[in-house]
């Protein structure tokens, strides 16, 4: 079955249980919970399916990122839509779970801590997670201060570093960027490191790879463009240096 068509289930149990209450904790490993971080690290992702706690974890963040600049519109609600290619069928229900959210009195943190701790220990879904925000933050083309804000806390949250960060953030502007900086390799990185560094990247981003870890099919799109820019910069370090793939 399809993520939307499970998201439908989901969405259903939401409205039952209220927003982000213990219903959606039994869909989704004590997904959004509001309960101490021991409880839901306990509850895991056991019995749940990946993809829908990898689903919400962007919807719901990606609505708390909507008030990021403090006027809440449709903008992001309509660009997870449009980006991630939502059947008809299914949009009422990510419209659902995207103004549940933003209803929520729950900041944005307490969201941010517990997706952390259902992907405690897998640090690559994290960043899959906020590959998906990045996503929706520059579906207008711009990465307005608020949103970049609040972009970096949750990555500190997920626990990546800020030259981490910028390595994320890089990869999803890179008409903007330095190469190497979409590499996360300095300007004094050897040519074997350069490849290397290109290499695993490449390994983790690939489609099969995100599929692997559990994220929908319908998100590969984000994989794709990742390592589009990704081998771009590449190509331009490795012309500028005389090396090849």
């Amino acid at each position: 079955m399809s993520i939307w068509g499970k998201l439908g289930g989901a969405a259903a149990g939401l409205v039952a249980g209220g927003p982000f209450g213990a219903a959606l904790g039994a869909l989704a490993g004590h997904f959004l919970v509001d309960r101490p971080t021991s409880a839901a690290g306990a509850g895991g992702l056991t019995g749940a399916d990946p993809g829908i706690a990898f689903t919400i974890a962007i919807i719901a963040l990606g609505a708390k990122m909507a008030k990021a600049d403090g006027v809440v519109t449709g903008d992001e609600e309509e660009a997870f839509r449009q980006y991630f290619r939502v059947p008809p069928s299914e949009e009422a229900n990510v419209r659902r779970i995207f103004r549940l959210a933003r209803q929520d009195t729950a900041g944005f943190e307490n969201y941010a801590r517990q997706v952390a701790t259902i992907y405690r220990g897998n640090p690559a879904v994290l960043e899959d997670v906020l590959d998906g925000l990045f996503e929706i933050a520059k579906a207008d083309g711009v990465l307005h201060p608020g949103e970049l804000a609040f972009l970096e806390r949750v990555a500190e949250i997920f626990g990546f570093a800020p030259n981490e960060f910028r390595r994320i953030r890089a990869s999803h502007f890179p008409d903007r960027e330095d190469p190497y900086a979409i590499l996360g390799v300095s300007h004094t990185a050897t040519d074997d490191e350069i490849k290397r560094t290109y290499r695993m990247l490449v390994r983790e981003n690939h489609p099969d790879r995100l599929i692997a870890r559990g994220v929908p099919e319908e998100f590969v799109k984000i994989a794709n463009d990742k390592l589009a820019a990704i081998n771009a910069a590449y190509d331009k370090i490795g012309a500028e240096r005389g090396i090849s793939h």
